[in-house]
């Protein structure tokens, strides 16, 4: 969440970057501004009767002492009366409180200034990866490839989960394990330290990541309460909630790897062929706690971490930046990594790198301890390293030959014990 002090010192600075992800929501500071305003009242009536109810209990005493037992006895019958003024004191202070914390979290972070304006991304850079074989002259999606070649099977999925399942097949398994391992390898290569996090996690901890309440449609509760995970950024995010972390320890780097669930309420009629948009998907996601004078050169690192598994996997791609008004909630500013999908719709986002700022460590009270003994908020951010169905769908639509094979990269044949290329199975057509 923002710091309320800060919108208080500059409300018109606030509304000018809130106006760039939408002009609607500058209504929401003012409602911030008046539920602060009418919370500092509270705390300064509340404040001025409990001084004077010490006040005048401390003169009871005295007024004993000295011999005027008239003045001890209006004193306390005022310290009766003013018990109920202050619990209303106190419960209006408390509710106005409240109102202040609403307010806060219905404001998504602020755009920083490099965020282009509008809702089109900038095409950062490109990548054209030589072909990984024999390329086909016709593309083709991958879920004719894959249900070609028996490794991608939804019909049985569907009957036995409903829509946006898949059953991954023999070497379509093999594929999406192999690949799983080596962004885990790849990205513990490069100084990230592995989580394997809970797949479960209380509201609380969805409420301090900042994904509730605005995508709690696109979740899916448990009877206890508690949600299965869209993204494994947030238990890792959550990881240090609460704590104190010592300056010279940041910045954290963790890449994780987990089974991530979302119900896709807002995706009626997207990508309801393929496994682009499924209810249950694979995810390596990176989260790094930093200092906050460094965050923007960790989400450039970050980024090019996101990247250079593309890279390694010798598949095209290209980085973009989003627009203001397409960056999500907690955001201030994201790039993301497309991957070329030649079959089956150009290019698709396969990682988003975001700096959140202190957005998400003001709610989950993440901090340091700086050089100077202070006590403040960590940066936090995050990024997929990658989506590892997305990822699957790329090889096979980059790797498709001629013959109807898929090459694989050369990274993989050590995951997948040799296996150089899916080959299409005897007596089905290529």
């Amino acid at each position: 969440m923002l710091d309320v002090r800060a919108v208080r010192q500059d409300p018109e600075g606030v509304k000018r970057a809130l106006s760039r992800r939408d002009p609607a929501l500058t209504a929401r500071v003012d409602a911030l501004l008046a539920a602060d305003e009418g919370h500092r009242q509270a705390i300064g009536t509340a404040e001025r009767l409990r001084s004077e109810r010490n006040r005048l209990s401390q003169s009871v005493p005295v007024a004993r002492r000295e011999g005027r037992e008239a003045d001890a006895q209006a004193a306390i019958a005022r310290v009766r009366e003013m018990a109920q003024e202050l619990a209303t004191a106190e419960k209006a202070e408390q509710e106005l409180g409240e109102r202040v914390r609403s307010a806060l979290l219905d404001i998504p972070n602020l755009p920083h200034a490099s965020v282009p304006d509008g809702l089109d991304s900038v095409e950062v850079r490109r990548v054209d990866a030589p072909p990984l074989g024999r390329p086909a002259s016709t593309p083709q999606p991958h879920w004719e490839i894959g249900q070609r070649l028996g490794i991608l099977d939804f019909d049985r999925a569907s009957r036995v989960s409903g829509s946006r399942f898949v059953f991954y097949r023999g070497l379509g398994a093999r594929l999406e394990r192999a690949l799983a391992n080596f962004m885990m390898d790849h990205h513990a290569g490069r100084g990230y330290t592995e989580l394997l996090p809970p797949l479960l996690v209380k509201e609380e901890t969805l409420w301090g990541t900042r994904h509730l309440p605005k995508f709690r449609e696109d979740m899916f509760e448990t009877t206890d309460g508690r949600f299965l995970i869209s993204t494994s950024e947030v238990p890792i995010t959550a990881y240090h909630g609460g704590e104190i972390l010592a300056g010279e320890s940041l910045p954290l780097r963790y890449v994780g790897f987990s089974a991530c669930f979302r119900s896709e309420a807002g995706a009626a009629g997207k990508d309801t062929r393929g496994i682009i948009r499924q209810h249950q998907f694979d995810k390596v996601e990176m989260v790094t706690v930093c200092h906050p004078a460094s965050s923007f050169d960790v989400l450039e690192a970050m980024t090019r971490d996101a990247q250079s598994v593309l890279e390694g996997l010798g598949l095209s791609h290209r980085v973009v930046v989003l627009g203001a008004e397409d960056i999500g909630f907690s955001s201030a500013k994201t790039y993301d990594v497309e991957v070329l999908l030649p079959g089956s719709g150009g290019y698709r986002e396969i990682s988003s790198v975001s700096n959140v700022l202190d957005f998400q460590a003001r709610s989950l009270s993440i901090r340091y301890r700086d050089a100077d003994d202070r006590v403040q908020h960590v940066h936090t951010l995050n990024g997929s390293g990658l989506a590892v169905g997305r990822t699957l769908a790329a090889v096979l639509e980059q790797g498709l030959q001629e013959d109807g094979s898929v090459a694989l990269p050369e990274v993989l044949w050590p995951y997948m014990g040799g296996i150089r290329e899916i080959a299409v199975p005897a007596g089905v057509a290529s």
